[in-house]
Order: structure tokens, then C-alpha cells, then sequence
């Protein structure tokens, strides 16, 4: 499918650049009405994932989005809600489901997630299958967009046609690249603030599980590679961070992609470097469409004008789900 590159004016002028397209929505933004109804559901390994629903009427609608956070994120990040919220009010039921360790408790398992647990995922959808829906869709940020690109790869031609539609955010196709872009002295802010929560989540494994987790490497991880390089690696059954990278990155799962797909990525995306996604391979894959815009940061995509309650990429999310429902 063609490679749009949108020059819509997405952001507004004082928000100038990628950076502060992309910290001022998770710092500052505030979306209200959404009310939960969690659902702890068990694993096939005995662990559990913590499943916040909304409903969009007093009866279940025939239409779900399952949507998937992004790195150290969870169903109440801004980025979620806002999108939860305007599906909602056009009739569609919305799954958010949290990580492993990342609903407000720790998992019970020695392992976390990471950005190519498709099996995971693949529980949470047939879950939902369970729940007599019709129509699913699949909506994905960062991390959980490599999550959700890699799952429907690896599904390709025999995927459940009840899954109709994915759309994905800011993904970080290739985890290398990405992983050594957030190295950067301009990247530190934000990789500091997943190390200072990653962190204590390993220290509190280690506690727990001594004898499969150590720390004595601790000292030594400075950067996201290191921490994926000693923890994420290892817990999860890699040989080193770049198998896990090689292993784990959509771009290698995209040609396989067997239903209409949306990946939205901004140019000036300051943690997912626009050069490192796979162009050539999403353009030989007819169900793919790829739509570059000038702006919007990570997972950002604040409009320059906001007249209601919602962001640029919310609205875009909305009208490609409700393509073609007008014809059923």
C-alpha cells in the first residue's frame, strides 16, 4: 500500500518540536469520564493480566478495540484513555489491557513482558472471543504497536477473521535501532525515566526469585541496551539483547500482515527515528498503510486546535475503525 506523507500541521507552534510534542501530553493532559471494570485473568503459565474494560453502552456492544500501552505505560496513561473515550461514545467497547507487572501489582511469575510477548496478547484476544464479540480491532502504541504488528504477522493468512482492522502508533519496528537512539544525550530524559521504573521491578524479582535473577550486574546498567542486555534477555529466554532484538522487531513480520492496517508514525518522533522503519518491506504488503506526519512526537499527536476533548490521532483512529460500517 502507498506510503502517505501527511503535511497536515498537527501541532500547535508552542509545542515546537518532537520533544515537547511528546512529554506535554503525558505530563500535562487530563482525560476524565472513563470508568473501569477490571478482570484478572490467569495465564497458561499461572501468572495473570489485569483486563480494564469500558463499555460503551448498558448492553455489549458487537465491537471491540484491544488496546496495548507502551513501555512501562498501563490502561490509565493519557494516550489510552483519550482513545477509549472517543470509541466509546461511537458504540465501540474497549479492552485496555496492562502488562504483566504493570496493572498496579507485581506479576506472580519470575519473567515481565516485553516487545515481542505475542502470546500474551494472543490470550487476551481469545478472551475477548469468548465474550461473543463480532468484530475486533486492535489499537497499539510504542512498545504494545510492535506487540500488536508482530502478533498479526505471525498469525498472517490464518488469522481469526473477527480481527478486522489494527491500527498502531510511534512503533518501534526495529528495537536496535530504537534501543540506540534513546542513547543519545538529547534521548536521556526519557531513558532515565524508564530505567527508574524498570529498575525496582528487577530488584523486586530478584527478592523473590534469587536463584534465576541476580543483580550483580546492577551497577553496570546504564542504558536501556544494558538493562535488556543483563535482564530482558536472560528472564525471557534470549541469548543477548540483539537476539531479543532480532527476534522480537515487527519490521520482520510486516510482509505477513493479512488484514487493513494502519502504522502512523511522526517524522520528528524523538525515541523511533523515522529512517528505521521498514519502508520497503510495509510497501510490498498491499493490507499496510503507512502515514508519515510532520509532527506529533511519540505518541503525542496534540492538535494545534483542540475544539474538544481529543487528540489528532484519536479522531484518525476512530474514522478508520468506522470505515466500510456503514455498508454491513
Amino acid at each position: 500500500m502507498p506510503i502517505i506523507y501527511s503535511e497536515e500541521p498537527i501541532s500547535p507552534k508552542w509545542l515546537p518540536n518532537g520533544h515537547f510534542q511528546s512529554i506535554y501530553p503525558a505530563l500535562f493532559r487530563k482525560v476524565s469520564g472513563i470508568k473501569y471494570s477490571r478482570e484478572k485473568i490467569v495465564t497458561e503459565d499461572e501468572d495473570f493480566l489485569d483486563l480494564d474494560w469500558s463499555y460503551a453502552g448498558k448492553a455489549p456492544s458487537e465491537r471491540l478495540v484491544i488496546l496495548s500501552h507502551g513501555l512501562e505505560g498501563n490502561s490509565t496513561r493519557q494516550y489510552i484513555l483519550g482513545m477509549v473515550k472517543i470509541l466509546n461514545q461511537a458504540g465501540f467497547d474497549c479492552l485496555a489491557w496492562n502488562f504483566r507487572g504493570c496493572g498496579g501489582e507485581m506479576n506472580n511469575a519470575p519473567r515481565f513482558y516485553h516487545s515481542g510477548a505475542t502470546e500474551d496478547l494472543n490470550h487476551v484476544i481469545e478472551h475477548a472471543f469468548s465474550k461473543k464479540y463480532q468484530e475486533i480491532f486492535l489499537a497499539g502504541f510504542s512498545l504494545g504497536g510492535n506487540l500488536t504488528l508482530k502478533f498479526l504477522g505471525e498469525q498472517g493468512g490464518g488469522i481469526d477473521r473477527r480481527i478486522v482492522k489494527a491500527m498502531v502508533f510511534s512503533v518501534p519496528m526495529d528495537l536496535k535501532a530504537c534501543s540506540l537512539a534513546i542513547i543519545q544525550p538529547q534521548n536521556s530524559i526519557y531513558m532515565h525515566r524508564f530505567l527508574k521504573s524498570l529498575n525496582p521491578k528487577v530488584k523486586s524479582k530478584a527478592a523473590v526469585f534469587p536463584d534465576l535473577i541476580t543483580l550483580k550486574d546492577k551497577n553496570t546498567i546504564r542504558t536501556l541496551y544494558d538493562f535488556d542486555h543483563h535482564y530482558t534477555a536472560p528472564i525471557h529466554g534470549f541469548k543477548s539483547a540483539d537476539d531479543y532484538y532480532e527476534q522480537c522487531s515487527s519490521m520482520h513480520f510486516v510482509e505477513d500482515i493479512a488484514i487493513p492496517t494502519m502504522i502512523v508514525h511522526a517524522a520528528n518522533d524523538p525515541i523511533v527515528p523515522v529512517e528505521s522503519l521498514p519502508i520497503k518491506d510495509i510497501e510490498k504488503n498491499p493490507n499496510i498503510t503507512l502515514m508519515i506526519t510532520r509532527g506529533g512526537g511519540h505518541c503525542g499527536f496534540r492538535p494545534a486546535k483542540l475544539v474538544d476533548d481529543f487528540y489528532w490521532s484519536e479522531k484518525a483512529a476512530l474514522e478508520f475503525f468506522s470505515e466500510d460500517q456503514a455498508e454491513k
